[in-house]
C-alpha cells in the first residue's frame, strides 16, 4: 500500500509529528511505501533547521531527516505555511530580503499542488493533527 502522511501539527506543542513519525517508521516496517510527507500550518515547523530540544527529547526535524534518508522519502513543507511563520530556504531568505535560512537538510519547500499529486498516487492519506 501507498501512504503519503500529513502534519499539521508544531512538533514541540503537539504530538502530531511524532506520532506521524513512529507510525511512518511501522509502516515501512510493514513492507508499504511512502510516497510523501507535507508539512502544513504549524507542522512546517518540523523542517526547522534551528530546532534545539534538551538532549533528553528527540530532535524531530534529525529523526524526520534521517528516515527520508533511510527509506528516499520526500519531505514537502507547503511554502506559504512556511513563509508565514518563518521558516525560509535560501532562496525565500533570498527573494524576502531575509538575513538566513533555517530549512533543514532533506526538506523541500512547494506548493500544495504536492499535495493533492500525493492524494492521487497514494492509496490512503493519513493526516496528523488538528
Amino acid at each position: 500500500m501507498i501512504f503519503s502522511i500529513v502534519i499539521t501539527g508544531a512538533p514541540y506543542s503537539s504530538q502530531a509529528s511524532a506520532s506521524a513519525l513512529q507510525f511512518s517508521r511501522s509502516v515501512l516496517k510493514l513492507g508499504h511505501s511512502i510516497h510523501r510527507v507535507f508539512f502544513y500550518a504549524d507542522g512546517v515547523h518540523s523542517g526547522s533547521a534551528l530546532a534545539a530540544p534538551p538532549q533528553d527529547e528527540t530532535n524531530i526535524p534529525l529523526e524526520w531527516a534521517a528516515l527520508a534518508r533511510e527509506h528516499q522519502l520526500d519531505l514537502v513543507v507547503c511554502i506559504a505555511a512556511a513563509v508565514r511563520r518563518g521558516v525560509l530556504d535560501e532562496g525565500e531568505a533570498r527573494r524576502y530580503e531575509k538575513s538566513g535560512h533555517n530549512l533543514a537538510s532533506g526538506f523541500t519547500l512547494s506548493g500544495l499542488g504536492q499535495l493533492v499529486e500525493a492524494g492521487i498516487v497514494s492509496d490512503r492519506v493519513v493526516t496528523f493533527g488538528v
